[in-house]
């Protein structure tokens, strides 16, 4: 197998779980460095080690503390330089994040603080560790920043789109830098983070009926559209908006 990440170093964040934790798995195969980032330490430890490889890194970072941040960037760059980062760590606070006038202050301010703040100070701390290098930033979305499917999500859906504006400014500001940033939007996509859908057989239904292909995502559907735009066969890619999601958004 032709490996498309040989030689390259990548940070994956979120990386403990779900789409973070097949990505970084799946960057290993194509053989990157990559450092598993997340706060769960336990977590991360275990996603490294279930590879196999000692190019698998656990790195601890609360990606909504600066100084944590800073401290990750710094201990994964004594091994190298940095050529990929991929923004994918979020939460979404199913059952207390809710329509504008009954949303409390702590669901929008901590949704906003992990999703944007983190998603800001993730791409702050990439483009410092890539300047005169240049490399591929990656966003996760989400659908509900494309199209008015959020329905009781206002603190979700507004921090979302918020990383997708913030991927657009800093693709357009470091471009002549040789920093891309781009955007994956992964649909329905069964994982931890959305385990209160699945357990709900009518909500599950209504997003799977919803989406063209008549199937929830997984965590290994969004792997090849992440190599993609880590490697070099994106070059000419920046500031896009790639869709993974069943046809979830097209319809």
């Amino acid at each position: 197998m032709v490996q498309r990440l040989h030689g390259k170093s990548a940070i994956v964040t979120g990386a403990a779980s779900g789409i973070g934790r097949a990505v970084a798995s799946r960057f290993i195969a194509e053989g990157a460095t990559v450092f598993f980032a997340d706060i769960n330490s336990h977590g991360v430890t275990e996603a490294a080690e279930d590879t196999g490889s000692t190019e698998a890194h656990p790195l601890v970072m609360d990606i909504a503390d600066e100084a944590s941040v800073a401290a990750a960037y710094a201990q994964a760059a004594r091994l190298g330089p940095i050529d990929i980062v991929v923004a994918n760590a979020g939460i979404q606070l199913f059952g207390r994040d809710a329509r504008v006038r009954d949303l409390s202050l702590d669901v929008w301010e901590k949704t906003v603080a992990i999703n944007q703040r983190g998603a800001f100070l993730t791409l702050k701390y990439a483009v410092r560790a890539m300047a005169g290098r240049g490399g591929s930033i990656i966003c996760t979305g989400s659908p509900t920043a494309v199209v008015a499917c959020g329905q009781t999500f206002t603190a979700y859906t507004s921090s979302k789109a918020g990383v997708r504006g913030l991927a657009g400014v800093v693709a357009a500001d470091y471009a002549a830098d040789g920093i891309r940033v781009n955007t994956v939007v992964p649909g329905y996509t069964e994982t931890p983070l959305v385990e209160t859908i699945a357990r709900n057989p009518e909500q599950r239904s209504g997003l799977v009926e919803a989406t063209m292909l008549r199937r929830p995502g997984n965590a290994q559907d969004v792997e090849g559209i992440m190599v993609y735009l880590a490697s070099d066969d994106s070059a000419y890619a920046t500031g896009g908006l790639f869709t993974v999601d069943g046809g979830l958004t097209a319809l």
